[in-house]
């Protein structure tokens, strides 16, 4: 069994896509571990990095290149400066050199030593392989997958299989959405009470409290950004940045000064039913804005998906209940890693293996539910309702235009995050008992029509919108 902490589940890292930049940062990083560790790092005397499948047909408007240099710098995504990004790239195109793990000076040429390959390869459709020459002429080859939220494996899953021992203490292991209810009946505790049980065999509690407090931070400074933040997006669509209008027409002239006083000034904007809607949007348009733009977000459970879930807390804390504080946070993030996890293990959260269903979907399950617990439902209607969110998310295509995660992913966080408060109220308002599909089908649902699926609509921009809208046109 394999068992899943909230905060693999929530990571802080840097746009525009999870799989596709976060995972290639932190695969070139690993790569570097390993070579270091087997002593080989002090030989290098040349890279080749080859990108194949979704990391190659949508790399370029991913910044899969990108992200492959700066893992290959050393450099950190959690915490590297990222108004510093354009500046090292540019330096390593200029001088045709890059900083090894920022200590060993090697000739880097972007163009030839980054491969782009159409091939897939067989395990993921996410593959990427580096090459290290060595003094002695000797080669060492190393390729990882990136199977979607960033995280990074290889074929034969040691990390994975070290993991699973590690985690084998958790006293509550869940594999299905039946096993979290039995818990939750057997311990008369909610959902977010078993997650937190689990993570507290891993960390203490004070840093759980800590590590939930950064993800809220994060998620709460790139809503904050992206609606502070005019014109237009990178990569050639030219796609106007909406939030920062949306916001100034609904927040008006209230006066703030950080995004904590802003809370509070939102909280004393219009909240008709007109205004709400236009609130949720504009806070998951403005995380997708940040996370489009190269920005810090956290995924949740990707970075393509990065707005659905701080729309939908920070509808809770600013419509909802104005007296929300860190404890509902804590809450809304722990139950909101536990299903993204169920729906990871029974399929995937990764668009380049079950199209966009495989995101916006689960992260919509994932607020949903969430919201669910915090509005006092049982844990049978948050489970209710992260179903009813993914029901109507099924079949949905992954097909960016020119591989940007601009257009229609950014709307799509909006439509999800609606469509999760709209799960939670129907939840709410239904008895759980009368229920005709459980979590645990529809997960199984979703896995099944992402295997019928074409690869054309699993984010390589070979089908649906990406090839009946011409670039021309936007």
């Amino acid at each position: 069994m394999e068992s899943i902490s909230v905060f693999d589940m929530l990571k802080i890292g840097v746009g525009p896509s999870s799989s596709h930049t976060l995972g290639p940062w932190r695969a070139a990083k690993r790569w570097i571990d390993s070579l270091k560790k087997n002593g080989h790092f002090e030989e290098i005397t040349a890279v080749q990095v080859n990108l194949y499948g979704s990391l190659s047909l949508t790399g370029k408007g991913h910044a899969t290149d990108i992200a492959v240099m700066m893992g290959l710098l050393g450099t950190d995504p959690v915490t590297y400066p990222i108004e510093k990004i354009t500046s090292e790239i540019d330096k390593i195109h200029a001088g045709n050199k890059l900083l090894l793990n920022g200590e060993l000076p090697i000739v880097f040429i972007p163009g030839e030593h980054i491969k782009f390959n159409r091939k897939f390869l067989e395990f993921h459709p996410n593959g990427i392989t580096f090459n290290a020459l060595l003094k002695n002429g000797s080669k060492k080859t190393s390729t990882y997958y990136s199977i979607g939220g960033g995280f990074v494996v290889q074929k034969e899953r040691k990390r994975e299989k070290i993991k699973m021992e590690k985690f084998s203490h958790f006293p509550f292991p869940v594999e299905k959405a039946t096993e979290l209810l039995a818990y939750c009946s057997e311990e008369n505790k909610s959902i977010s009470e078993i997650v937190m049980e689990n993570e507290l065999s891993l960390r203490s509690k004070a840093e759980i409290h800590s590590d939930l407090k950064e993800i809220w931070n994060v998620m709460l400074n790139s809503m904050y950004v992206g609606c502070h933040t005019e014109g237009v997006l990178p990569g050639g669509l030219n796609v106007k940045r909406r939030a920062y209008e949306s916001h100034k027409n609904l927040i008006g002239e209230t006066p703030y000064k950080d995004e904590y006083e802003w809370i509070s000034a939102i909280r004393n904007t219009e909240v008709k039913f007109r205004q709400i809607l236009k609130w949720v949007s504009s806070f998951a348009l403005a995380v997708n804005e940040v996370n489009a733009s190269l920005g810090r977000v956290v995924t949740a459970p990707t970075n393509g998906s990065a707005g659905v879930i701080p729309a939908v807390l920070m509808y809770y804390l600013v419509i909802e209940n104005h007296d929300g504080d860190h404890v509902d946070i804590n809450k809304f993030l722990l139950v909101a890693g536990e299903i993204g996890s169920l729906f990871k293990k029974g399929a995937t959260i990764s668009a380049a293996m079950g199209g966009c269903q495989a995101e916006i979907g689960v992260s919509s399950a994932m607020a949903a539910g969430a919201l669910t617990e915090l509005m006092g439902g049982t844990p049978e209607q948050v489970l209710m309702a992260a179903e009813i969110a993914m029901e109507h998310h099924l079949g949905l295509t992954c097909d960016p235009i020119a591989g940007l995660v601009q257009i229609p992913c950014i709307e799509r966080n909006a439509m999800g995050a609606l469509k999760a408060i709209n799960a939670c109220e129907m939840a709410l308002d239904s008895d759980p008992a009368h229920a005709k599909i459980p979590l645990d089908k529809v997960i199984a649902t979703m896995w099944a029509t992402a295997q019928d699926m074409t690869s054309k609509y699993k984010e390589t921009s070979e089908g649906g919108l990406a090839v009946q809208v011409n670039i021309s046109d936007c």
